[in-house]
């Protein structure tokens, strides 16, 4: 069983940063594949960035070259870097740990781009 736990969300003016962390309980975070998803208002949950165990990483489209996803495995923590906020980030950013089968997910943290 793997627990996780986002922080670093909050409101912030369009262009501006914020970092998001999500931290995981046990021990197997090392062989974990982690991933950042959101759900903004009216509309279905998409991925934003994802990472292997092995550092590869991934990311949405609308999203690449200002997010940047990381892992520090030494905390057991995943970490999403959001530059260049826009407006339409806006929405209830989820952390996700897979290790197939098994699929976890944290609780979620608001994130609220607006002047």
């Amino acid at each position: 069983q793997v627990q996780l736990v986002e922080s670093g969300g909050g409101l912030v003016q369009p262009g501006g940063s914020l970092r998001l962390s999500c931290a995981a309980s046990g021990s197997i975070f090392r062989i974990l594949d982690m991933a950042w998803y959101r759900r903004a208002p009216g509309k279905q949950r998409e991925l934003v960035a994802h990472i292997t165990s092995g550092g590869r990483t991934n990311y949405a489209t609308s999203v690449r070259g200002r997010f940047f996803i990381s892992r520090d495995n030494a905390k057991n923590t995943v970490y999403l870097q959001m530059n260049s906020l826009k407006p339409e980030d806006t929405a209830v950013y989820y952390c996700n740990a897979g290790l197939p089968p098994d699929n976890y997910w944290g609780q979620g943290t608001q994130v609220t781009v607006s002047s």
